[in-house]
């Protein structure tokens, strides 16, 4: 298997997990019993460098700002499968730190969320370290 179609595979992967995360994120079991500290968020106003927010705008914020990259990143990957050989050889570097950031990813998932997260950045960690290491050599 070659990195191109690793790459390509991980972009979809990507998607799967932008598109999950945009659709989920701001979802509320009720089994959770959070409803009233949620409901606080949405309601309690505050000034902030001249704007008037809630922290559920703020969560609402990062949660996109993840959702973003998370597309960005499926696009990135995908131009990567793309590349010719050569052209890849002299992008291990971006590919390095792109399977590094997704272990870092990976490691805040486990940390702060539950198994879809988790399960997805692993996957991606893998087909990210296996793209890498399979780079050709530049000549």
């Amino acid at each position: 298997m070659k990195s191109q179609l690793l790459y390509r595979i991980v972009s979809v992967l990507l998607l799967l997990f932008a598109a999950g995360h945009t659709l989920g994120f701001r979802k509320v079991d009720p089994r959770w019993g959070a409803n009233s500290v949620v409901e606080s968020m949405r309601s309690f106003h505050f000034q902030a460098q001249g704007f008037s927010r809630t922290y559920w705008e703020f969560y609402s914020g990062f949660g996109f700002f993840v959702s973003v990259f998370l597309l960005f990143t499926a696009v990135l990957t995908w131009q990567f499968g793309g590349l010719p050989s050569e052209t890849l050889a002299r992008l291990s570097g971006p590919a390095w730190a792109l399977a590094v950031c997704f272990i870092a990813v990976t490691v805040l998932s486990w940390r702060y969320f539950f198994i879809a997260p988790i399960a997805f950045s692993i996957v991606i960690d893998l087909f990210l370290i296996m793209a890498a290491w399979m780079l050709p050599k530049p000549s």
